[in-house]
């Protein structure tokens, strides 16, 4: 997929990165007064600076933008009713992950370096927190996976303990399997969750 780009002053961008997104949706307008995030294919970006930044002085950089790593659309349309050419327009929040590179803009539109030169460096991100939704099943799967050692451990104990003689086999098979899941699923706790000294 393409990547997009958005122009943005330098400030702003560096209050997304300490929020964790970007909520500006163009020069003046935030995301909440538009609706959405104002965006620009490769081949665009300079006539929108051309058009609409020309006149500004305060530090800018160019984000580009990895559609992929967007979880809101990304809907190509006119900027205004009757125009025939179409911009990306991103519907809601633009988090700092999804920004791949950000290009700092210290020239003149005309003479500013393309998306594409190696050499622009890119001003440092910052990855938002992980949500709680997330860190929450996160766990609850890594919770049930050590539950799943016992379990697995235990029925194969159970069924090396069929092939015992005697009745008793599958029931001593059984306590053997569990108990050696259950170290087994300690190990595996204490690996992810290591004891610190006191």
């Amino acid at each position: 997929m393409s990547p997009i780009f958005h122009l943005a002053l330098l400030s702003d961008w560096q209050a997304a990165q300490r929020a964790g997104s970007y909520t500006i949706s163009t020069r003046g307008r935030s995301l909440a007064e538009v609706g959405f995030i104002h965006a620009s294919r490769a081949d665009q970006w300079t006539g929108v600076r051309d058009r609409f930044y020309s006149d500004v002085t305060a530090p800018m950089v160019l984000l580009q933008i990895d559609p992929a790593l967007l979880d809101v659309p990304v809907l190509d349309e006119p900027p205004a009713p009757g125009a025939t050419e179409t911009f990306p327009h991103v519907y809601g929040p633009l988090p700092v992950s999804a920004v791949v590179k950000a290009i700092p803009l210290d020239r003149p539109a005309h003479e500013a370096a393309a998306p594409s030169v190696p050499s622009a460096p890119s001003v440092p991100t910052v990855r938002p927190p992980e949500s709680f939704s997330r860190a929450y099943f996160r766990e609850m799967f890594f919770n049930l996976a050590v539950g799943s050692i016992v379990l697995v451990v235990g029925t194969s104990g159970m069924a090396l303990g069929a092939t015992l003689p005697g009745d008793a086999g599958p029931a001593v098979g059984g306590i053997l399997g569990v108990a050696l899941g259950a170290v087994l699923a300690v190990r595996v706790y204490r690996y992810r969750f290591p004891r610190t000294g006191r």
